[in-house]
């Protein structure tokens, strides 16, 4: 069982290792949206936890199961109990990251977590999915010094095909298929089949549908 950590900020998780008021400028403004310093000292070392998070996950054999579930249960914030990770994996934070139970990521999946990334129960992920909530400025000047993200939320018994791509602030239905190499740039409704770049509905599912 993981152990829930305690919060900074509200209901947001503290990025273990850091300071959680010294968080409360940069870190509120990303996970709120607005424009931030993505070199602020506090969110690097937050990066930094990550990254040596995910590289002790990637290192481990399929015999390690015991030693990937801690991890998973220190990197997220929430859901580390029941997720099931084929690494290579790779975030940003880990910390604003929420699974339902069961959650399945095959190999080679990015999730780009500066706002929050909400999962249900029971979803999967083909390989080398891209979730980005991460955003930047469209002007130049700007681009260098601040970035900026939407939140992603995706429902209970998605299927999403290998190679897609979720764009920020993207809201994906509940028992919806997400066609491979997609890439999704606005929201898809429940219970549909979606497909293409950009990934559009082509039907719903019927019941029991197979195949």
């Amino acid at each position: 069982m993981c152990h829930q950590r305690p919060h900074a900020h509200g209901n947001e998780p503290t990025p273990p290792g850091t300071d959680g008021d010294a968080m409360t400028s940069e870190w509120d403004k990303m996970l709120a949206g607005e424009l931030y310093d993505p070199l602020a000292p506090e969110l690097v070392q937050a990066r930094e936890r990550a990254r040596d998070l995910c590289q002790d996950l990637n290192a481990t054999r399929e015999r390690d199961q015991d030693r990937r579930r801690t991890i998973l249960c220190e990197l997220l914030g929430s859901g580390g109990d029941s997720v099931q990770v084929q690494p290579p994996f790779y975030c940003d934070y880990g910390s604003n990251i929420h699974l339902g139970t069961n959650v399945y990521f095959n190999f080679n999946c990015v999730v780009l977590d500066v706002c929050e990334v909400r999962v249900g129960d029971f979803t999967l992920f083909g390989p080398a999915v891209q979730i980005y909530t991460a955003t930047h400025p469209m002007d130049a000047q700007l681009r260098r010094t601040q970035e900026s993200g939407r939140p992603i939320t995706i429902g209970r018994d998605v299927w999403v095909g290998g190679g897609a791509i979720i764009c920020p602030g993207v809201t994906i239905g509940d028992e919806t298929v997400i066609g491979a190499g997609s890439v999704v740039t606005r929201n898809v409704p429940d219970g549909v089949f979606a497909a293409g770049n950009p990934c559009r509905v082509i039907r719903p599912i019927g019941d029991g549908e197979r195949g």
